[in-house]
Formats: structure tokens, sequence, C-alpha cells
């Protein structure tokens, strides 16, 4: 049996993946589906000061407290960054990370760094409306929340040497403005990762469950 926490992307809270929770649960394993501070069920702590700092306590804080140890931790999209942190801060709770079409920085990197134009552009322009959140981008689920604008803009701090888990990346190709090109074509070239790609949108859950659910065992 093999533990899983799931942390979803910018926007979306633990809904996002109660369907892949479920599914790997049918299949003898646990799983958690998170909600970082401020989004889903959890919108109604927004305020200010939620950061990256405050999304990787999140994660942080469940595994100690669930006592959760030889975790894959998969994150999706912005929760790279959340993922990335967590493994720095508790390595010896984590067997595996696999990043969804996510964000992979290096030490001192933001999201906002990462994103890309359209992205920058389009958290800025999100956030004038209250000036400490970022409206969802049209398109999305209705249970989408405004996002906390200082966890994309606040740098990660990695001060641990990597640890040596098992790592995978999931390049999802179908969308024109998917930041990660770049991101997977430097890490399948590397030993310590695993790369998957996907020719579909970046609604992994919409567009290849069945896949991510595979993959996602591999790491069990």
């Amino acid at each position: 049996m093999a533990t899983y926490v799931l942390v979803p992307g910018g926007w979306h809270g633990g809904w996002y993946f109660q369907s892949l929770a479920r599914a790997l649960q049918t299949r003898g394993h646990r799983a958690y589906a998170t909600t970082l501070t401020g989004l889903g069920e959890r919108r109604h702590l927004l305020r200010a000061d939620v950061n990256l700092d405050t999304h990787v306590e999140d994660v942080v804080q469940l595994l100690q407290m669930e006592n959760l140890s030889e975790v894959v931790l998969l994150g999706h999209s912005y929760a790279g960054m959340v993922v990335s942190g967590v493994l720095d801060r508790v390595p010896d709770r984590i067997a595996a990370a696999v990043y969804s079409d996510a964000f992979v920085p290096n030490d001192g990197q933001s999201w906002y760094d990462l994103a890309g134009e359209f992205f920058r552009r389009l958290s800025l322009e999100n956030a004038a409306k209250d000036g400490l959140s970022v409206l969802p981008p049209p398109g999305l689920d209705a249970r989408a929340t405004p996002h906390p604008l200082a966890t994309f803009l606040q740098s990660i701090r990695l001060e641990k040497p990597p640890p040596p888990v098992k790592r995978g990346f999931i390049y999802l190709s179908g969308w024109p403005e998917t930041p990660f090109t770049s991101t997977y074509e430097r890490l399948r070239t590397a030993p310590e990762w695993r790369t998957f790609h996907l020719p579909v949108g970046h609604n992994i859950i919409a567009a290849a469950f069945d896949e991510l659910l595979e993959i996602a065992l591999q790491f069990a």
C-alpha cells in the first residue's frame, strides 16, 4: 500500500483531485486530496499574507499530523512550487515527487518568474480588483476561487541538496500557452527523472484521467 498526497494547482481546491484519490483508494492505497489555504472550501481564509510558505506549511502539517511517510507527492501546475518546498522541508517523509504539468523551480525562483508572459500578464490583470488575490481565468470549473497573489510572487527557498527520491514529470503539450516545454526538454534527458508526454490540454483530470492514474500507480 502506498500513500499519496495530491496537491491541486492555482485556483483549485481538493475537489479537483477527489476522483483520483477515490481511484487510488479503490486500488488499496491511501490518498489525500489537499486544499491549500485560501482556496476551495478554505477560501474564507484568504488574506494578504497567505504566501508560498503558507502553502508549503499546509502540506508539511498534513504529513506530520497524519504521521505520513514514504509519501508519493503529486502536484499539478502551480503546486510544483509547493511540492518542491515540501521536499526541501521534510525529505525524510517523501518517497516520490510527481510534477503534473507543474513548475520545477530552482532556489530563489517564483511562480511569476517561471510562468511566462501570458500568465504574468493574466496574474496582474486579474489581481486588479483587490490587489491581494488573482481572479480565476475564464473557462475554469465554477468551483475555482481567487488565488492568493503572494503565493505567485514569493520566491522559493530551497536550503538542502535535492533528496534521493523518485521523480516524475508529466508534460501536457496540447495547449498553446504552456510554459512547461523547456522544463520537459531539460528533464527528459536527466537520469534522475522519469518523464511522460501526453498531447492533451492542461486539465489532466478531464483530458487524461486514466493516463494520470496509470502514471501515479507506477510510483507506488
